[in-house]
């Protein structure tokens, strides 16, 4: 991701003109209005992840930018933006209705039509952009929720949120291959949160429908490491599928369920005890989820090559 400008590195008499090129030409066509004389401070950053767009944002500048109809007639992209509150509260406003995002809260705009986002106080944004025909979904559905708010409280915006955090904190680190996959699993989640909200689930491409159950299944294995009784049924009940699809799913990645539970467990001892410390052993395994010691070790063994205190001793001895 390159900074497109920083202002603090720029004359402070060249500011605005610089940053009116910056957001009206390369990531517009926009409209930027700014109170005359407001000393403009900030920094935009954009790059690629795939064939999705990711920028970040900050400014302590209240100012606004805008989509207007004339600015749409000049340049003809169909794109889909999203906007992603890290900090503060950025206000969206498309087709008459206006949203006020919350830290963690996310909205989709339709970069067809007019619309204006604006900052009344300090923000942090990640912005998203990608073809219209990424989102699995229909125009009219989508435009029916553009610009509301959508958060990380349960389904799939829980999922969505946090991944669009990473990917635009982290997004310089990713490979071309890496880059193309988490872009497709960027436009899932966001579609599948925006037909949660429309109750339009059944409306999206089997495969986006499966990768995005795959997402939730994890996330939720993931929270759930500790508790020694997770096991498919459980898994396959909090996700209201039968247990026979929830092996098909983990069959489609050359894995099953019981591994990929144990191998998560695994990786969370592993990284404890790489840590070094004193913390026994056995409770560091409890914790994940593995409260027989023997079977433990045995397990650990297996997966590293030597046994959990040897690879404690050897990590410190590194």
């Amino acid at each position: 991701m390159g900074v497109l400008i920083r202002t603090g590195d720029l004359p402070v008499g060249r500011r605005l003109d610089a940053w009116r090129a910056v957001v009206c030409e390369t990531l517009g066509p926009l409209d930027l209005r700014i109170q005359r004389g407001a000393p403009l401070r900030g920094e935009i950053e954009m790059g690629r992840l795939g064939a999705v767009g990711v920028g970040r944002v900050q400014t302590s500048t209240p100012h606004s930018v805008h989509r207007t109809a004339g600015l749409i007639h000049r340049d003809d992209r169909e794109d889909y933006r999203v906007v992603l509150a890290v900090s503060g509260s950025p206000r969206v406003a498309q087709d008459g209705r206006v949203a006020r995002l919350t830290r963690g809260e996310f909205a989709v705009y339709d970069f067809t039509r007019p619309y204006e986002l604006a900052y009344d106080s300090a923000v942090r944004l990640a912005v998203f952009s990608f073809p219209r025909h990424l989102l699995s979904l229909p125009p009219d559905a989508v435009a029916s929720l553009a610009a509301l708010p959508i958060g990380s409280d349960s389904g799939a915006g829980a999922l969505a949120v946090p991944l669009l955090r990473r990917v635009a904190a982290d997004h310089g680190t990713y490979g071309p291959e890496s880059a193309a996959r988490l872009s497709a699993v960027v436009t899932d989640l966001v579609g599948a949160a925006i037909a949660e909200r429309l109750e339009l689930t059944r409306s999206l491409p089997g495969d986006s429908r499966r990768r995005t159950l795959m997402l939730a299944v994890r996330a939720f294995i993931e929270g759930r490491l500790g508790d020694p009784g997770l096991d498919p049924a459980q898994v396959a009940a909090a996700h209201h599928i039968s247990v026979r699809y929830l092996h098909r799913l983990f069959e489609a990645e050359s894995t099953t369920v019981a591994a990929w539970i144990r191998q998560r467990r695994l990786e969370r001892c592993r990284a404890e005890l790489a840590r070094g410390g004193d913390e026994p052993v056995s409770v560091i395994a409890a914790r994940w989820g593995l409260p027989d010691s023997a079977h433990f070790s045995r397990l650990f063994r297996r997966a590293y090559g030597m046994p959990p205190a040897e690879y404690r001793r050897a990590g410190a001895v590194r």
